[in-house]
């Protein structure tokens, strides 16, 4: 039996070699991150699968997984030894190899297999390593799986040795792009650039737009778990400013960046202009209203107020509800509200039936920008931008803050701006007219002008967004009163980027 694990233990010792490590706040609110080995070493890795075991016993789901891994130098070591774990604590394991994670989630149906564990960091720095873990596809684990899971996993309560089987699934990766390609083509011909980082989707992305018709024009696809030019995070500015200038340089019609897992897309437009993934979202829910009318959306509180107040949403029947911040939050309300798409601001997009499967997939994001661009032919993608009414908007900014003092940092916050608004104050020089404390606390003022602040579930940072209808003056207005609060708080520490 595997010992209990430990917190403690430190590389390049004894114990550490023969024990494991597991450090607690690894397992966020829906996935797991690490530093490995400094947060988690492979036998804490045999815990994780292990404890998987306990936990789909208990959930009485039949022990069948897919799991695959990202292109990260020790992802292939990390999902090996994950599956070590598995292996002992009885599932049938279907390893499909390097993958996306949308393709695991594809392999779940392909291979008619209830569990997936995807090994990636998704768009963290190297050195991090995560898993991304579910029981009912199309769904991840939410905070109620990942709670279970950590209790299991820290206690060592782990199931009797029984024995598993592994099956190695060699083609899941033809399988998954020919399943991508397996609709008509597009009209226009669309000149693209496909942007990854380095990263996996360089594998994939390229090929599925060539094959439906695009002119591809690939940057950054080259496999690189060194990432030498920049994180392949489609939110991050130094990745799409390097789209932009691609754009620029070859007269690109778009520019699309996908993660390092291939399951978040960003979008610039054909005049090099970055468009953060909520307006990609409108437009998106623009295009699909005008086929599905009255049509069912949700978009997480990070996301633009046009879902709420486009005109063009709002004619054709559109209704749109703010839900949790988090790809496994959005994925599992749009499924179980039967919202035709969820929208997460951060580039995750759920396309449920009869548009998709109901998992959050870049390719298949891609692919709606294309099919949006090929039904309004003689118009660019800034033109459909700019057809929106003008917002301004800041980018997504991350203050860090330890994940042992992030919440309660937040929930300070929120009595903070509860206590205003019931004493009436002003903020910014404006009424307070609506508070949402869904995910944190979304303060939204008279005009419409709104910031958010609220705990990131996977880095220990805070997240701050905000927002104006009315000027660039009032969004920075509103910034500036929640800067102030933020730093009150001295555990609140530096920004990635400000304003």
């Amino acid at each position: 039996m595997l010992p209990k694990p430990r917190a403690d233990l430190k590389p390049n010792t004894a114990d550490f070699e023969r024990l494991a490590l597991v450090k607690p706040t690894g397992f966020r609110e829906y996935d797991a991150r690490w530093l490995f080995p400094e947060e988690i070493n492979l036998m804490g890795l045999n815990a994780v699968g292990l404890g998987m075991a306990r936990l789909f016993d208990e959930r009485g789901v039949q022990k069948r997984i897919v799991v695959g891994h990202d292109y990260r130098w020790y992802s292939g070591a990390v999902k090996q030894a994950l599956m070590t774990g598995l292996l002992a604590g009885g599932f049938e394991v279907h390893d499909i190899g390097l993958a996306l994670s949308p393709m695991a989630y594809y392999a779940q149906f392909a291979l008619d297999v209830e569990g997936v564990a995807m090994v990636t960091a998704s768009h963290n720095d190297n050195g991090w390593t995560g898993i991304k873990m579910g029981m009912q596809r199309p769904l991840t684990f939410g905070p109620d799986e990942m709670g279970r899971l950590k209790e299991i996993v820290l206690a060592g309560a782990f199931p009797d040795g029984a024995a598993g089987r592994y099956i190695f699934v060699p083609d899941m990766a033809d399988r998954y792009m020919a399943a991508l390609a397996d609709r008509p083509k597009l009209g226009r011909k669309l000149k693209v650039v496909a942007a990854c980082g380095n990263g996996t989707a360089g594998v994939f992305a390229p090929a599925v737009l060539a094959a439906v018709g695009c002119e591809v024009i690939p940057l950054d696809c080259e496999l690189d778990h060194a990432f030498p030019n920049y994180n392949p995070n489609p939110e991050d500015l130094a990745m799409l400013h390097a789209v932009a200038a691609k754009v620029r340089e070859t007269g690109a019609d778009v520019g699309l960046a996908f993660d390092g897992d291939g399951d978040r897309c960003g979008v610039v437009d054909n005049e090099g202009d970055e468009i953060f993934a909520d307006k990609v979202g409108v437009m998106l829910a623009r295009d699909i209203s005008a086929l599905h009318p009255n049509a069912k959306f949700v978009a997480d509180v990070k996301s633009t107020g046009l879902f709420m107040t486009d005109p063009v949403l709002l004619a054709n029947g559109a209704k749109t509800t703010y839900w949790k911040t988090g790809h496994s939050y959005i994925k599992r309300y749009s499924h179980e509200t039967k919202s035709l798409v969820g929208f997460e601001k951060s580039g995750h997009f759920f396309f449920n039936p009869p548009l998709g499967r109901g998992y959050d997939d870049g390719i298949v994001a891609a692919l709606a920008v294309c099919d949006m661009l090929d039904r309004n032919p003689g118009k660019t993608m800034a033109d459909l931008k700019n057809a929106l009414p003008k917002t301004w908007q800041s980018p997504t900014m991350s203050p860090h803050c330890e994940d042992t003092t992030k919440y309660g940092v937040v929930e300070k916050v929120v009595a903070h701006y509860e206590a205003e608004a019931r004493a009436g104050r002003e903020l910014a020089g404006q009424k307070i007219r609506e508070l949402i404390t869904v995910n944190g606390v979304r303060i939204v003022l008279e005009d419409g002008t709104w910031g958010l602040i609220r705990a990131s579930s996977n880095k220990p940072e805070l997240v701050v967004v905000v927002e104006s209808p009315t000027s660039e003056a009032n969004m920075r207005a509103i910034f500036a009163e929640l800067d102030a609060v933020l730093q009150s708080h001295p555990e609140v520490g530096a920004y990635n980027q400000k304003i």
